[in-house]
């Protein structure tokens, strides 16, 4: 079991390292071509869990800024197994 436990911590690990690759990457305006690829490849990793969120929670209004809450979900439910399973 120790095995299996030591690859889904890495999985969880990665994929909270792809999470913030993505926040970093929703707040750049225009991504150069090169990054173009990897930007797609981090969407399509992050958004089925994302666009499911999404459309059941609503992003919050502060002002003019418009809050993704499914992200928050997400990098919290990612910890919150981390501490659970590693």
């Amino acid at each position: 079991m120790d095995g299996v436990q030591r690859v889904i911590c890495l999985l969880l690990d990665l994929y909270f390292v792809v999470l913030i690759v993505r926040l970093i990457l929703f707040y750049v305006p225009a991504l150069p071509e090169p990054v173009q690829p990897v930007a797609r490849g981090v969407r399509a990793l992050t958004d089925p869990l994302l666009l499911p969120l999404r459309s059941a929670l609503p992003p919050l209004r502060i002002g003019s800024v418009a809050l993704d809450l499914s992200l928050i979900v997400v990098f919290f439910g990612v910890r919150i197994l981390q501490f659970l399973l590693c």
